[in-house]
């Protein structure tokens, strides 16, 4: 019993501080710094080693079978999720993120159908299309922001914020990056 009363504290604190974070205000300065970031990330999207993977991926499509409830079964040490991690776009991606000191938590690539191309860490989907952080850039061109939240697969707070990939003037991937709450905040107060 004493170990159950302990685990309800432990989940307790946990939701508290999630909805702390769930409360966190985009304000002005923290909206501008957060625009400056979406400029840098477009920057990351118009990468030739970006657009050349996002191409080839379009031309092979998902792979056969893989969903998204396959895609929760396959674990982080899998051969599969050290492929998207260690070719080209993965590889840009993971010095992008390690670059920013904590800045950036997360990164992936979509490729035309919402199926993965390239990543930091492994995403909690594989398909993204149906979501706004892909449908909205894939279908406008422009770019999306997310609301402030706790992202389960890099287990960080931050926004998320994603820009079209785009090649011969037309969208075709989707370049995905989780903002750092924690890290934009002290950004802010500086």
């Amino acid at each position: 019993m004493r170990w159950f009363k302990g685990a309800v504290s432990v989940a307790m604190v946990g939701l508290i501080v999630s909805l702390a974070w769930a409360a966190f205000e985009i304000t002005p300065a923290v909206q501008k710094e957060l625009d400056r970031h979406i400029e840098a990330v477009k920057g990351w999207a118009a990468n030739p080693a970006v657009v050349k993977a996002v191409l080839a991926q379009n031309e092979k499509g998902p792979i056969a079978g893989m969903d998204n409830a396959k895609w929760k079964t396959v674990r982080r040490s899998d051969d599969l999720v050290k492929a998207f991690q260690t070719n080209e776009a993965g590889q840009f991606l993971k010095q992008k993120c390690t670059e920013s000191n904590g800045m950036y938590p997360e990164a992936f690539l979509s490729a035309e159908k919402g199926e993965k191309v390239g990543f930091y860490e492994k995403t909690t989907s594989y398909i993204h299309k149906g979501a706004p952080k892909f449908d909205v850039p894939f279908s406008t061109g422009k770019s999306w922001q997310g609301q402030p939240e706790f992202d389960e697969s890099s287990q960080t707070h931050q926004v998320q914020v994603s820009v079209p990939v785009v090649s011969g003037g037309k969208t075709v991937g989707v370049l995905v990056v989780g903002v750092s709450l924690t890290s934009l905040e002290k950004t802010v107060k500086k």
